[in-house]
């Protein structure tokens, strides 16, 4: 089985769907993705781009909502704040500043930290909160 993410016209992913393995083989049993995509066009229409549910290809697992940016080859989840950056290396948004180290004492009181972008936008060597569970 694979998997393969419709696209829209921004390469944001409208869905995700599983294509049998004997509608993404070529005559010798190789998985091509263009054969896939092929299929999944005649039957839905669409622009599609495979996934990997291991995410071992194109970084993460693409869901709805994520974008495929091509110049990267990457499927990423929805930027979560409007100054982090892309760390393609490793497929996920980096803050623009290093998160601190919970001390043991507060990772035993539940504490955590938590973007803050209007701190940051304030002042841009601020942006993590410690918080607390409630």
């Amino acid at each position: 089985m694979a998997h393969f993410a419709e696209l829209d016209n921004n390469n944001i992913v409208l869905r995700v769907t599983v294509v049998d393995n004997k509608d993404t083989t070529d005559a010798n049993g190789v998985e091509k993705e263009y054969i896939g995509q092929a299929h999944l066009e005649k039957i839905l229409g669409g622009t599609w781009k495979q996934t990997s549910y291991n995410a071992n290809m194109r970084g993460n697992y693409a869901a709805e909502g994520f974008t495929y940016f091509s110049d990267q080859d990457l499927f990423m989840p929805p930027k979560p704040h409007n100054s982090w950056s892309m760390a393609t290396a490793e497929a996920t948004w980096k803050a623009p500043i290093t998160e601190p180290t919970l001390s043991e004492e507060d990772m035993a009181a539940g504490k955590y930290y938590s973007w803050d972008e209007s701190a940051y936008q304030a002042d841009n060597t601020q942006g993590w909160v410690l918080n607390t569970l409630e």
